[in-house]
């Protein structure tokens, strides 16, 4: 697999992040990416790599993340209060890759919520 395209972006996540580009852009990964995921967080990934497309297609919280630039699609699971965290990047030939996928310390989300980096996407 070269590369397999995992979601788009919706108007919902543009216009809540201002993003300047057309609705349903592509977002793709690759092997390399989810090689990352395993590696860099193996038991986050194991838990929820199979979610990854869901989360994209209906993330409770969305954010730019001004240190690299990424865009983060985040999902809460109640059940067991996770918040898993889809990091999407785009690439030098300007193609967006989920490049990561980890959970977040509930309590950074709250505070990313409160601070307006994240924000909450209304279904």
């Amino acid at each position: 697999m070269l590369r397999k395209k995992i979601g788009i972006f919706s108007e919902k996540v543009i216009n809540a992040l201002e993003l300047d580009i057309p609705v349903g852009t592509p977002i793709y990964i690759a092997d390399s990416n989810i090689a990352h995921m395993k590696a860099s967080h193996p038991e986050d990934f194991r838990k929820y790599g199979g979610d990854m497309e869901s989360i994209i297609a209906n993330p409770d919280y969305v954010g730019k993340n001004a240190a690299d630039d990424s865009i983060e699609f985040a999902k809460e699971y109640i059940l067991n209060g996770d918040f898993v965290k889809v990091a999407v990047r785009i690439s030098l030939k300007s193609i967006y890759y989920a490049r990561s996928l980890y959970t977040l310390n509930p309590n950074r989300v709250r505070n990313f919520i409160a601070k307006g980096t994240m924000k909450k996407l209304d279904k």
